[in-house]
């Protein structure tokens, strides 16, 4: 039998549910497995185990960012090629007007099921951007990057004009607007950020991010990117080593680290990340500059393990199917869960 408390409670939800709608208020319990812990792989699998949930967080925002060349729109072209692959669409909102077709190709975009906008102001670009959250079609949305993403009256300008804390107002207001969109279509919407640094700091880290607090706040991940040592073949360098660090997770336990290969005109080296996961889970075994799998010899050094695993795609999945098994992180498909969204809504 309800007590006055649960009758109260009742006639208090009838009320809400009756002005604002069906699902505006539930318990946690109630609320499909599907809409919890939905995420998109980043192409590379180390940063998928860093993150804790397999990927970037669905309905949520992210942040990447780091210094020039750490590899931020490169892992922001692989999110969208992983999430294609899942029968996902995708959206890049290319701010600095400096997409690269090919390179994005190179990386594994699906370029003919790509949407590209190349706004002329802030305002437009964070409009569009709501659009295509609204529309609860989309699942990933990028947005590059926060620095270009200069306000109306900016542009409109002289130079030489101050325009001081437009650009944070401008972030404020429109995550403001965005954030419950966002959690509702299921979007990952990411910006990518640059560094700056504050002028005349003698102790502490002088770098900051532009476009003011209100993204360090809204976002539920935040990943900094760190550009390692360089990848040589003989006298020729060929990649360079990224260092990922976790500094704000929502979904999982935060301040966890990863390293990955970035090959020039390639993009992330998915069989690095399985080279160096196989050799730390046990599965690879390394004997002296020997890796080998199973029964299965790699090659003599990282490089030629690596190469093999290109050239045998089906081992290489296998591979990255156990180490995802001893991680408990699953695979992911976007195609039907964007479909029943799309019904639900």
């Amino acid at each position: 039998m309800a007590t006055e408390k649960e009758k109260a409670v009742e006639l208090a939800i009838e009320q809400i549910e009756r002005q604002y709608g069906k699902g505006s208020i539930m318990k946690l319990g109630e609320i499909p497995a599907r809409l919890i812990g939905d995420a998109i792989p980043t192409g590379a699998l180390s940063l998928d185990l860093a993150l804790g949930i397999g990927g970037i967080p669905r309905g949520r925002v992210t942040e990447i960012f780091g210094s020039e060349a750490s590899g931020k729109t490169t892992l922001a072209q692989h999110i969208i090629a992983e999430a294609q692959k899942a029968g996902g669409i995708a959206a890049y909102i290319d701010a600095e007007h400096a997409f690269d077709p090919r390179y994005a190709a190179n990386c594994g975009v699906n370029l003919r099921d790509l949407y590209v906008s190349q706004p002329d102001t802030g305002e437009q670009a964070l409009e569009i951007t709501e659009h295509l959250v609204r529309s609860s079609g989309v699942d990933v949305i990028i947005i590059d990057s926060v620095a270009a993403l200069a306000p109306r009256a900016e542009i409109e300008g002289e130079m030489g004009d101050a325009h001081v804390g437009l650009q944070a107002r401008l972030m404020s207001q429109a995550l403001r607007k965005l954030s419950g969109a966002i959690s509702k279509s299921k979007t990952a919407v990411i910006f990518i950020n640059q560094l700056r640094e504050k002028v005349g700091i003698v102790f502490g880290n002088p770098e900051v991010t532009p476009g003011g607090r209100a993204l360090k706040f809204y976002s539920s991940v935040r990943i900094d990117l760190r550009r390692g040592d360089s990848i040589k073949q003989g006298t020729e360098m060929v990649g360079s080593r990224v260092k990922a660090r976790v500094v704000k997770n929502k979904v999982a336990p935060p301040f966890r680290s990863a390293e990955f290969d970035i090959m020039f005109n390639h993009g992330i080296s998915k069989e690095g990340s399985l080279v160096d996961l196989g050799v730390a889970t046990g599965l690879i075994k390394k004997a002296g500059a020997f890796f080998a799998y199973g029964d299965t010899k790699l090659g003599q050094g990282r490089e030629n393990a690596k190469d093999y695993l290109r050239q045998h795609p089906e081992l290489a999945a296998q591979l990255e199917e156990k180490i995802r098994a001893s991680k408990a992180i699953p695979s992911i498909s976007l195609g039907e869960g964007s479909e029943a969204l799309s019904q639900e809504a």
